[in-house]
């Protein structure tokens, strides 16, 4: 394979009306741009739509010698997300981040946990939309998303008490083929970042997400009001803070091995997020798997590379590394 020279950024087409989530994908473009340059790529940049003949066409006039794949979704649906990455693969041009097979894996929260139940990874309990007749009325439980990230329609109004399943009258409003029920674990939440390169993944310092001033029975979830709406109490009362290794090292060690088991087990590359709650027994408990995190400034990753004293720069040195080391 020729050295790499040049570089296409390919990423997913914003949508008329675009919400936060989604026009975030511009300050990862010009982040990715940015380090390219400075690491001496030539670059051009892509957009994806359903239209996956004119991204074809566009990546065979443009002939880069790799993508630095930044498609979140397509035509802002992220069950959809891998088309681009298996396009990349028919066309044999080695891309940044996590693996089709992967992506496919991951995106799909039920198929995910199913894959880490298999593999000995511990996750929190998950039900069909109509299996409520399973729930522990005891318990509490969340609705999500099969198959969006960054939160997308799930907040407060979808979390509830196993006992009130019959009251609830959303759930009855929702699309099997799109939400599940999982169970709510009460206690500490971390967002995990791992980094691919030459010398394989590498577990990044540990950040904890804060709820502060919560009130009584209001759930601490990191819905979309947190993550999105500057203007919302949850996103002004959840901050990140990372820990003191040193002191939680029993800890510390369980949550690393679980992270790279999760690497391993489903044969992932580039980059990853792994989301974790601690129940206050102190046993973990994998949310789920979040490939090709977001990049910006103010998310995990960064902030991860940051504390790591990485250059964001030399973070995607070792993404192009992870992407062509199998290559040569």
């Amino acid at each position: 394979m020729k050295k790499i020279e040049n570089v296409a950024i390919v990423y997913n087409k914003i949508q008329p009306n675009a919400g936060p989530d989604e026009l975030d994908i511009l300050a990862q473009v010009e982040l990715a741009e940015k380090s390219l340059l400075k690491l001496g790529y030539k670059t051009c940049k892509i957009t994806v739509t359903l239209d996956l003949s004119q991204l074809k066409k566009n990546l065979l006039n443009e002939k880069p010698n790799l993508i630095f794949n930044l498609v979140e979704s397509i035509n802002n649906s992220g069950e959809l997300l891998y088309f681009a990455p298996a396009l990349y693969n028919h066309l044999k041009i080695p891309y940044t981040g996590v693996n089709t097979e992967g992506l496919f894996l991951t995106t799909n929260k039920p198929l995910s946990k199913n894959w880490m139940r298999k593999n000995n990874i511990p996750t929190a309990d998950w039900f069909e939309i109509y299996e409520t007749n399973k729930l522990d009325e005891n318990k509490m439980y969340l609705v999500k998303p099969k198959l969006e990230d960054g939160s997308l329609g799930f907040d407060d109004d979808l979390v509830f008490k196993g006992i009130d399943v019959n009251k609830f009258q959303k759930i009855k409003e929702l699309s099997p083929f799109h939400y599940f029920i999982e169970e709510y674990i009460d206690g500490r939440e971390f967002n995990i970042s791992v980094l691919g390169g030459n010398n394989g993944p590498e577990v990044l310092p540990i950040p904890e997400m804060n709820f502060h001033d919560f009130p009584e029975g209001k759930p601490k979830i990191m819905g979309f009001r947190a993550k999105w709406d500057e203007s919302s109490f949850e996103y002004v009362n959840t901050t990140r803070s990372f820990i003191d290794e040193n002191i939680e090292n029993k800890l510390v060690t369980m949550l690393k091995n679980i992270c790279i088991n999760c690497w391993n087990s489903f044969n992932l590359s580039g980059f990853i997020r792994v989301d974790f709650r601690v129940d206050k027994d102190g046993n973990p408990f994998v949310l789920e798997i979040n490939a090709n995190p977001c990049i910006t400034p103010d998310s995990g990753f960064y902030c991860a590379c940051e504390k790591a004293n990485y250059s964001f720069t030399y973070a995607v040195e070792r993404l192009i590394e992870d992407a062509i080391k199998n290559i040569y």
